[in-house]
């Protein structure tokens, strides 16, 4: 019986592609809404990283507002339903990202995402930024019962696309990524311009790189091409 695939997984925002410019908008919409102050784009970038409801919730917080939980339920279904309608408008794929795929690609490794997005805003955006295609698996926050930092969301996504775990490597911006990959025992390479409010080298990452220019060399050091089918 053939051997399954190896395997890159990509997180999205922040890895792949900068969606802050989105993301922040719809948060600024809602604030605004609520009769909130709105916040600046330098300022709420590194809000990201941990989902729809924790922007949210950060969004109050430096407003120094209170919010329930039952309000907050509210405000999400408010937020995916405004950033389903704005979602590329000022989002854009990183440098190298088209290039580091198709390399990849051509080595025999499987793609996938897994990413705390919604899974129909993730394939959205992803068609809207023309590299859909491109991916075995695109797996959002909804698409099992759990979500990174749960390392099953990883494994999962692994396993939808067909690809080895064996064989798998993560690559991702924030905290819930790498404690995620780490956990599932699957080697993370960071990079460093994406959505954390500590520098990625601080969270123990495998490797971290500073352009996707980097990617297909580091991503061949932890998983040889001489072991790719």
């Amino acid at each position: 019986m053939p051997s399954l695939p190896p395997i890159v997984v990509f997180d999205l925002d922040g890895t792949l592609a900068e969606t802050a410019g989105d993301l922040v908008g719809t948060l600024n919409a809602i604030l605004a809404r609520e009769g909130l102050p709105t916040l600046p784009l330098e300022r709420a970038r590194d809000m990201i990283g941990a989902g729809a409801k924790a922007l949210i919730q950060r969004g109050f917080e430096a407003a120094g507002e209170p919010i329930d939980d039952a309000r907050l339920q509210t405000l999400f279904v408010d937020f995916l339903d405004h950033y389903g309608r704005h979602l590329s408008e000022h989002s854009y794929l990183f440098p190298g990202v088209e290039t580091a795929l198709n390399m990849l690609s051509a080595r025999g490794f499987l793609l996938a995402v897994c990413t705390n997005k919604v899974e129909a805003h993730a394939k959205q955006l992803l068609e809207e930024l023309g590299i859909a295609g491109r991916f075995a698996a695109i797996c959002g926050r909804d698409t099992f019962p759990v979500y990174k930092p749960n390392p099953a969301h990883i494994t999962l996504t692994v396993e939808q696309a067909k690809g080895d775990v064996t064989r798998a490597v993560m690559v991702g911006d924030s905290r819930a990524d790498i404690d995620a990959a780490k956990a599932a025992g699957i080697p993370v390479i960071a990079v460093p311009f994406g959505y954390t409010d500590l520098p990625v080298e601080q969270l123990g990452p495998t490797r971290v790189i500073q352009h996707f220019d980097e990617l297909v060399g580091a991503v061949d050091a932890l998983v040889p091409t001489s072991a790719v089918a």
